[in-house]
C-alpha cells in the first residue's frame, strides 16, 4: 500500500472508525495505568477508576467523532465555505444518520464530564461547554478548505446530545471531591494490578466460539 493509498483509506469514516476499534486495547491499558497511578497516591479504588474511566472515555469517544466532521468533501479546495444561520433551516432536510451523528459528537462530553467534575455537574454548564466546542468546529469546517456547510443546526444539536447525556448521568454527577467519598459506584470496587490488566488482555485476545 503506498502512502497516497493509505492516505485515502484512512481519511475516510471506515478508516477513522477502524483506528478507533483498534485503539480500544490502547484505552482499557491507559484507564488501568492511571488508576493504578492514583491508588498509590492515596485516591480511594472506586474515585480511582471513576476518574480514569471519565478520562480516557471522554478523549476516545470524542476524538472520533470530531475528525469526522473535518473529514474533506468531495470539492474541497475548488469551492468557498458556506454559512447556515437560520434555525432549523437545515434540519428539515437533514438526512437521519447524520442527525443521530451531530448528536453524539458531544455524548461523552456530556455523559462523563459532570461524573468527573465536581465543578461542571450542571446542566447549564454543560451545555455551554457542548455549544462552545461546537462553534470552535464549524468555525474551523469555515475556515479550512474541507468542503463542509457551517450550519447553526448543527451546534443545536451537538449541543442537545450533550444536554441529553447529561441527563443519562446525572445519579452519578460528582458533587464533591474528598477522595475518601463512598462508593457510588458499588462496593466492590479495587484498585488495579497487573494480574487484572493480564485477564483483561486475555479476554480481548480471546477467539469468539
Amino acid at each position: 500500500m503506498t502512502i497516497d493509498d493509505s492516505h485515502s483509506w484512512f481519511g475516510t469514516y471506515t478508516g477513522i472508525v477502524f483506528i478507533t476499534v483498534a485503539a480500544l486495547p490502547f484505552a482499557v491499558v491507559t484507564v488501568w495505568a492511571i488508576a493504578r497511578r492514583r491508588c498509590r497516591i492515596g485516591v480511594a479504588p472506586s474515585w480511582a477508576w471513576r476518574k480514569s474511566l471519565a478520562e480516557v472515555g471522554i478523549v476516545f469517544w470524542t476524538v472520533p467523532w470530531v475528525a469526522m466532521t473535518m473529514l474533506p468533501g468531495s470539492r474541497a479546495g475548488a469551492v468557498t465555505s458556506e454559512v447556515s444561520l437560520v434555525p432549523l433551516r437545515d434540519l428539515v432536510t437533514m438526512p437521519m444518520y447524520q442527525i443521530v451523528g451531530n448528536l453524539l459528537i458531544f455524548a461523552a462530553v456530556g455523559f462523563l464530564v459532570p461524573v468527573r467534575f465536581a465543578g461542571m455537574a450542571s446542566l447549564p454548564r454543560i451545555l455551554a461547554l457542548a455549544a462552545a466546542g461546537s462553534v470552535l468546529i464549524e468555525t474551523a469546517q469555515y475556515v479550512l478548505p474541507v468542503d463542509r456547510v457551517s450550519s447553526v443546526d448543527d451546534v443545536l444539536l451537538n449541543t442537545a446530545g450533550a444536554g441529553l447525556a447529561a441527563l443519562a448521568s446525572h445519579r452519578w454527577w460528582r458533587i464533591r471531591s474528598a477522595p475518601s467519598e463512598p462508593d457510588s459506584l458499588g462496593s466492590g470496587a479495587s484498585c488495579p494490578t497487573d494480574t487484572s490488566l493480564r485477564k483483561v488482555m486475555q479476554l480481548r485476545r480471546r477467539p469468539n466460539r
